[in-house]
């Protein structure tokens, strides 16, 4: 259940909806289904720090300290750039004990720092690469603090309306979303059931994103065809550091080609974003189905036909 979208050189191969959006109300999928992106919000957090740096009100070697005086002291050392590459080692916040009944609350995004930052390191800030939700929560509130705006409302104004991504937003929980898709999730007594609750005041710059398949493919021709970011900030934000993991983005090797990539689960979502530069091929796989077939293995199928036959889906 969800939806795929192939492109090609700037030209749509392939878009289709599978499934349904809502199945108590058997509402199929679109390409213009709003689908919970999960961590593939980082890759417009990372945008969006960019664009700060572009303003000059920051810099990428800037330590977190520089914009919020009141940071522990084993904090010094961590820079802006270490938050965007998970090199900061501050512990990820989506592990702690308490997460489970944080996340079904409007949690302010100053409780969820806070709650970090009482938590010895995991290591030395840049010695080593581990995946962590705090540092991109982190960036989000100094986004916040910076710009004077709203995490969502920032996105908006300076990513999503300067591409015409109409149909993409910070989620809510309260508010009525247009074709927006209901999630599910796999369990041992029944095949599907209704995703558990989250508030989406908790995933904030790490994962509270809405996005379809179409709006998706506007961001990345977009982001890669260097009208959103300078040629240097560009640059930064698809140059890997430690374990292949660039700004908000992975870069590796898949069958020979270079791949820009990330993938995103939230309850009841997962999302799956590939661009291949060389080819300027562009996979979209999203699902409201959590748990489901891995996405990873859908959008290398896909890619296989659109780059490595150059054969249409």
């Amino acid at each position: 259940m969800g939806a795929v979208l192939v492109a090609s050189q700037g030209k749509v191969l392939f878009s289709r909806g599978y499934g349904a959006a809502n199945l108590e109300w058997d509402v199929a999928n679109t390409p213009l289904t709003k689908f919970r992106i999960g961590s593939v919000t980082k890759q417009f957090t990372a945008a969006a720090v960019l664009l700060l740096e572009q303003d000059g009100k920051l810099r990428l070697k800037d330590r977190v300290s520089a914009h919020w005086p009141q940071a522990p002291a084993a904090w010094k050392d961590i820079t802006v750039f270490h938050l965007l590459t998970h090199t900061s080692g501050i512990p990820n916040y989506t592990a702690f004990p308490e997460f489970a009944s944080l996340q079904v609350f409007d949690t302010p995004v100053e409780k969820i720092v806070e709650g970090m930052r009482n938590r010895p390191l995991d290591f030395t800030p840049g010695s080593k690469y581990d995946y962590s939700n705090s540092g991109y929560v982190l960036l989000g509130w100094l986004i916040e603090r910076i710009s004077g705006q709203r995490y969502g409302d920032f996105v908006r104004d300076r990513i999503f309306e300067p591409l015409g991504m109409q149909d993409s937003g910070y989620d809510s929980n309260t508010a009525i979303i247009e074709r927006r898709a209901a999630g599910y999730e796999r369990r041992r007594d029944q095949p599907l059931a209704n995703a558990g609750f989250v508030h989406m005041s908790t995933p904030h710059a790490a994962g509270a994103l809405y996005s379809t398949a179409e709006d998706l493919l506007r961001w990345a021709q977009g982001l890669f065809g260097g009208t959103l970011l300078s040629a240097e900030s560009l640059k930064k934000m698809t140059t890997p550091y430690k374990g292949g993991y660039a700004l908000g983005l992975e870069v590796k090797q898949v069958d020979g080609h270079e791949v820009i990539e990330h993938d995103g689960a939230i309850d009841g979502f997962d999302s799956f974003l590939s661009y291949y530069p060389a080819q300027k091929v562009v996979v979209i796989v999203l699902s409201n189905v959590a748990g489901g077939r891995r996405m990873g293995d859908i959008t290398r199928e896909l890619a296989a036909l659109a780059v490595g036959r150059g054969e249409q889906p």
